[in-house]
């Protein structure tokens, strides 16, 4: 289960998006909105990563209250994500193996899936968009996780990877973990079953 309570998320003051109160039991969910709407900062905040007002409660932990609890469980995939040059893909896979846990044959299992084995060992500063956003998706597995949540997923991709990455979606949601996704691109031929939430008038709701 996934609870927000009188949720709201503001910048400099002005109010971006809120949740009175939301309960969402296991399964995959796909926010729609238009740009701007406040779907990234939804994801954002439910992954621990900016301030909001009010409660997120994921598998029964306070986001607030035990935050180390709360991110072993919850798992982040960002649009576009950047990570430091310096580093190899290795380095920062080894860093979340080390604070997310995992298995050593599940984490091969995801690199062989999205091809990433021949330029894991190089630094991340020489990384095209596409390998760098795969690299995204494989951190996002890795774990245990209860809730998944990935923005825009499918941006980057090449076809075959977003193939891999709903196939994915299906088989850890068939597993009993959870997906949060935020996706202008559609979704109608995942072989996964999912419920829409709509960002509308800065208020988040099931659509009917």
């Amino acid at each position: 289960m996934l609870e927000l309570h009188d949720f709201k998320k503001s910048y400099d003051g002005r109010l971006v998006l809120q949740v009175p109160d939301l309960a969402l039991a296991e399964g995959v969910y796909w926010i729609q909105g238009p740009n701007g709407a406040g779907k990234s900062s939804l994801l954002r905040a439910i992954a621990g990563l900016t301030p909001y007002s009010g409660r997120i409660v994921a598998g029964g932990i306070d986001a607030r209250c035990n935050k180390k609890a709360y991110c072993r469980i919850v798992n982040w995939a960002e649009a576009e994500p950047v990570y430091p040059g310096f580093l190899t893909g290795r380095d920062l896979l080894q860093f979340y193996l080390d604070t997310k846990g995992g298995s050593a044959p599940a984490t091969a299992a995801l690199l062989e899936a999205f091809g990433m084995n021949s330029y894991l060992e190089q630094n991340l500063g020489t990384w095209s968009s596409g390998m760098t956003k795969k690299l995204s998706l494989v951190l996002a597995f890795v774990g245990n996780p209860k809730w998944i949540l990935l923005d825009e997923p499918l941006i980057t991709l090449d076809t075959a990877a977003q193939a891999t990455c709903l196939r994915l979606v299906g088989e850890y949601a068939a597993t009993g973990c959870s997906f949060l996704l935020s996706s202008h691109q559609p979704l109608d031929g995942a072989a996964f079953a999912f419920e829409t939430l709509l960002v509308c008038n800065q208020t988040l709701e099931r659509q009917l």
